[in-house]
This record gives structure tokens, C-alpha cells and sequence, in this order.
């Protein structure tokens, strides 16, 4: 189900439906060609008819005016506008279930702008890097956080097609950042975050190193020139590290810097990352989603990543969890598990641009209030999800926005003139290229 296609709930957005931005505004057009062949053209969708006429009623609900027509004095009176932008705070501020005054809820909701431009400069700095000049958003949008503005300027003839879009963009944001944040808080889930994080530190990692000890190691490979797929891999010291000079076009070194945790007497060694996603991920997510309840579609706020020499080791640390957990007075239950990294069969690619060909051990793991999603790892699979062809996670992450319609959704041609099918090709040619010829004039990938 993509976000462009008759299924998006993303309706307001389309640029092929009833909200689209088009080069001009007319608000007073009631009885024009314009608006009669504007009609024509949706009034065969009758639930199409009824969003609109949902959002139009939303519209002047949160403006405080019966008809688009009176938008024309909120344009050139700050006064009254300014009087229902007070209005629309406190609306704002109950919709999102958030306390205190004024200003606590307009500095609230200037989190979710900030948010929303984030989405925006993630994109833009990450994956559509070399059409940053394309995408970038126009300052008097960028700069503007007051809900009632940006809606009027949607409406605002004086501005420039893309400027009236990314307004609508903004807000489109800001509402599903507003959702996350009530989840957020809901849910507690910057107590739990440091509460993992303590749980981890006093019971599961080795009490010979200190917290946030690391030992660096290097993961020396050797790859299948079809796919890139690891044939072979050793952990290999610093100090013969230091000895490599250059590498062979089938080889990779990574560096993965490594904690300990004890089973009896001996330390086993393993790479870990821990990670809480923040806002402008979680908008993504629901985007590529099709869904705007972050309860449905963001089930993996709590996550770890653990890398192990072996498949032994991985089940050793598996065991080592759920004892930790009863150590700290919980008991600790393994739900939605699949497993391809001990040989079972592949798991289902549930998600648009995923593959279904990782090799992994993931699980949620249910302690002590808490759900966490825990990857698990051996070096080979690890260097799998990091270079092989079709599976590397640089390559997913391109897959994953092109392929569920968010790069197009949040860029749509006909404002940025830019082919977002051309541009995924070069795009994951480019990671392509760099996850397997990156670094290797100095000896070093990683």
C-alpha cells in the first residue's frame, strides 16, 4: 500500500486529489469554470467528497470563519490574526493533551515545526544529498512555526507554488510529530530509554570493565566478488591491524568497538548498539507506514543491535539476557521471534524495499515494563547486513523510502522537477559503489 497510490490516508497531500497545489489560488471562485471542472473531476469519488468536505470543515473550524473568502482579512489583518492564533494554540494544546500556559504549548508545538524541518533536512542531507539545491525548503516556511500562518499561506496567492506546498508539508508533519509526542509521553519512553540503558550497564555487561568501556577489533572479511556475501571473517587486534597496508578487492576491514559480558568465569566479547529513534525517524516510519497512529505503526522505539563471534556465542548471550533479567527482578519473555541465522527459513519482507534475505536473530523482549527489539548478529551476518548486494542496509534504506512513495510524497515531480525512479538507481549505484571500494587506497572500510 503505497502512500500515492487510491489507499493513502494521506489524502490532503496528494498532488492528483482534491487538496492539490496548484500555480494559483483563487478563494473566491464559487461559481467559475475553474471550480465547476474541480468538481466535475472528484465528484464521482464520493469518499473522496466526504474527506474534503471533513478538511474543509477543519479548515475554518481551526481559523474561526465560515467561508474561504474570510481568509482574505486573516491575510491582511495581524490583529485578528494574531487572536486566532492564541485560539488555535489552546485547541492545539487539548488535541495533543498538552499542560501549562500559553507558552508552554507554543513551545510544544515549535518542537513539532522543528520536527518537521528535520524530516525535511534528513532527507535532504542524507539520502538526496546531491539534489540538496532541489529539495531544500524556502526560509519563510523554514522560519515559520505559528500553525494559523502556515495554514494561511497555503492559501496565500503571493507566495510561490513550492513555498504554498511546503507549508502544507510543515503541517502535515507537525501533526504527526504532535501524535509522536503524545506517545511519547504516554508511554514514558525517555524514563524507560535510561532505564535500559541502567539495566544493561549493572547487569548484563562485565563488571571488569568500566561503563562505557570499548575495546576496539577489527573484523578482517573476505567476499564473494558476485554478491559480496562474507565467505570468511576473523577478529583481528589493532596492533595487526597496524601491519595491513593495503587491502585485496575481496576483502573488507571494519572496526567494531566491543563490550563484554560474563558467562562464568570467561568474557565474551560483542559489538552492541542501542538506539531510541528519534521524532524525525518515527515520521518517516509512519510515512512509509501509510499510517498516522504511532501506536500501530512504531513498535520499535527501543532497540539493540548485538554482533558476536558465533552462533554459540549469540545464543549464549540470548541465555545471559534472560538471567540478567531475573537478577533485576523481572522475568523476561521473547515475543515475535524469527529466526534466520541458525538456518530457518527466510522471514517474510513485510516491509516495502526490504529484504527478506537477512541473515538475523530479532526478537521483542518484554521486561520489566518495557518492550525492546533486540538484532542479534554473528560477524558474518553482520558484514552481510553492512556490504552484501540487495541486503546491505544502505542499499534498504534507499529501497525503503523510493519504494513505499515517501520521496515522492514529500517531493512531488510536478513542484521539484526531479524523477525519483532515475534517481533511486543512481543513488543505490552510488552506495554500491562505496560500500565496496570505499577506503580500501588506505587499508581501511570500516
Amino acid at each position: 500500500m503505497s502512500l500515492l497510490d487510491e489507499y493513502s490516508i494521506f489524502t490532503t497531500m496528494k498532488q492528483d486529489g482534491p487538496f492539490a497545489v496548484s500555480d494559483g489560488v483563487a478563494l473566491r471562485r464559487h461559481f467559475s469554470g475553474e471550480s465547476r471542472n474541480w468538481a466535475r473531476q472528484f465528484n464521482g469519488d464520493r469518499l473522496l467528497v466526504t474527506k474534503y468536505r471533513v478538511v474543509r470543515a477543519q479548515i475554518f473550524d481551526f481559523l474561526q470563519i465560515e467561508h474561504f473568502e474570510e481568509m482574505s482579512q486573516l491575510l491582511v489583518d495581524s490583529a485578528l490574526r494574531a487572536r486566532r492564533s492564541e485560539r488555535a494554540y489552546r485547541l492545539l494544546g487539548s488535541l495533543f493533551g498538552i499542560t501549562g500556559s500559553t507558552s508552554e504549548i507554543r513551545s510544544k508545538i515549535k518542537e513539532y515545526a522543528q520536527t518537521a524541518d528535520a524530516v525535511i533536512n534528513l532527507m535532504r542531507d542524507k539520502l538526496l544529498a546531491p539534489y540538496a539545491a532541489y529539495v531544500e525548503t524556502n526560509n519563510e516556511i523554514e522560519t515559520t512555526h505559528d500553525p494559523v500562518d502556515l495554514l494561511l499561506r497555503v492559501f496565500d496567492n503571493r507566495f510561490h507554488k513550492k513555498a504554498r506546498f511546503e507549508a502544507k508539508r510543515k503541517l502535515m508533519l507537525m501533526n504527526l510529530a504532535g501524535a509522536i509526542d503524545q506517545r511519547e509521553r504516554e508511554t514514558d519512553i525517555e524514563n524507560k530509554f535510561y532505564t535500559f540503558l541502567e539495566f544493561l550497564n549493572r547487569n548484563v555487561w562485565s563488571p571488569r570493565l568500566k561503563i562505557g568501556e570499548l575495546e576496539s577489533s577489527y573484523l578482517l572479511s573476505r567476499h564473494d566478488p558476485a554478491d559480496f556475501r562474507c565467505l570468511d571473517v576473523r577478529v583481528i587486534t589493532p596492533q595487526a591491524r597496524a601491519q595491513i597496508n593495503a587491502l585485496e578487492t575481496d576483502q573488507k576491514l571494519t572496526l567494531v568497538k566491543r563490550r563484554q559480558f560474563q558467562e562464568g568465569d570467561r568474557d565474551i566479547p560483542v559489538y552492541v548498539s542501542v538506539r531510541k529513534k528519534n521524532s524525525a525517524a518515527k515520521v518517516l516510519k509512519l510515512l512509509r507506514k501509510n499510517e498516522k497512529n504511532p501506536a500501530v505503526a512504531v513498535d520499535d522505539e527501543l532497540g539493540l543491535m548485538a554482533v558476536l563471534d558465533t552462533i554459540s556465542d549469540v545464543k549464549r548471550f540470548v541465555r545471559h539476557m534472560t538471567r540478567s533479567a531475573i537478577k533485576a527482578g523481572s522475568l523476561m519473555t521473547l515475543e515475535d521471534i524469527s529466526d534466520t541465522l541458525t538456518g530457518g527459513s527466510a522471514r517474510d519482507a513485510r516491509n516495502v524495499g526490504s529484504s527478506g534475505k537477512t541473515p538475523m536473530l530479532k526478537f521483542f523482549a518484554r521486561m520489566g515494563g518495557m518492550r525492546v527489539e533486540l538484532i542479534l548478529h554473528t560477524n558474518a551476518s553482520y558484514l552481510n547486513y553492512r556490504y552484501q548486494r540487495d541486503i546491505a542496509h544502505d542499499e534498504y534504506e534507499v529501497k525503503r523510502i523510493f519504494d513505499s512513495g515517501v520521496a515522492e510524497f514529500l517531493f512531488p515531480s510536478d513542484i521539484y522537477t526531479l524523477d525519483m525512479n532515475q534517481i533511486r538507481q543512481v543513488l543505490l549505484e552510488q552506495f554500491r559503489w562505496n560500500i565496496e571500494n570505499a577506503g580500501r587506497l588506505h587499508g581501511y572500510a570500516g
